[in-house]
């Protein structure tokens, strides 16, 4: 890797998705502990 080489940095549209994508998964993974919780306590 040569320090003229370009930086490889996604651009701005796909970090923003990449980024709305974790907090959907993390999301989804919340609300399947919830979930979980809620049908063991029945």
């Amino acid at each position: 890797m040569l320090w003229s080489d370009p930086e490889n940095e996604p651009p701005k549209e796909l970090r923003d998705t990449q980024r709305m994508l974790r907090r959907l998964g993390l999301l989804v993974a919340l609300a399947m502990i919830v979930t979980m919780f809620v049908i063991g306590v029945r």
